[in-house]
């Protein structure tokens, strides 16, 4: 089954079981996003990525320069591991981790959670790829994702056990958009998936085809 599909599944099913009032909660947090032009800044095709250099969960620093000298860079931007569309798209990425190496590419994932919350997540998926902790938000601002999160749907997190200050650490209520990006060796953008509706997210093997035409 495509991500796609699992994504659209898991969204037919949260909606099942919702309120007509939580599920207006949530509707509205992605207009919100929508109205305030968030997306018009995100970084796209063509322009370069920023440079940066991030924790994994074992405290390693990973480097974008670096990682570039030996290949494309495929980066997965994820809202955390309380979302349960990170974690879909998370583990179709695992699965499809041998092809994007095959392609030459190296994967990474990046949320504005703690190491210690990358690290969990890690451990919970099996993945045998980087997650990283941008607890200064210094790529999800460089490549302009970052949104705060509303009142009405901070007061549905919360009311849901999310705790995000405690899984985000400093950052609290901001949130990255959840994207995708394929950067080329020389440093730019060759792919950019980004969506105001965190429920939509780039297909896997969509990506592996962008990378291998590289």
């Amino acid at each position: 089954m495509t991500l796609t599909q699992q994504l659209k599944d898991r969204a037919d099913s949260s909606a099942a079981t919702k309120s007509a009032e939580d599920s207006d909660t949530l509707s509205n947090s992605v207009r919100v996003v929508e109205a305030a032009g968030i997306i018009n800044n995100a970084l796209k095709v063509g322009d370069t990525a920023p440079d940066f250099e991030l924790p994994d969960a074992a405290g390693n620093q990973v480097r974008l320069s670096e990682l570039l000298k030996a290949g494309p860079v495929v980066i997965a931007f994820y809202r955390g591991a309380w979302c349960p569309y990170c974690n879909l798209e998370l583990k179709a990425l695992q699965e499809k981790l041998p092809e994007f190496r095959d392609a030459g590419a190296a994967l990474i994932a990046i949320s504005p959670q703690t190491p210690d919350e990358s690290l969990s997540t890690e451990e919970k998926h099996n993945l045998e790829f980087p997650v990283l902790s941008d607890g200064e938000l210094t790529a999800i601002n460089g490549f302009g994702l970052l949104h705060p999160v509303d009142d009405r749907t901070k007061a549905f997190y919360e009311k849901s056990g999310y705790d995000l200050m405690k899984s985000n650490g400093a950052t609290g209520w901001q949130l990255p958009l959840p994207a995708t990006y394929v950067i080329k060796q020389d440093g730019t953008i060759a792919f950019a998936f980004v969506n105001a509706d965190y429920k939509l997210r780039a297909e896997p093997a969509d990506v592996i085809e962008v990378v291998k035409g590289l």
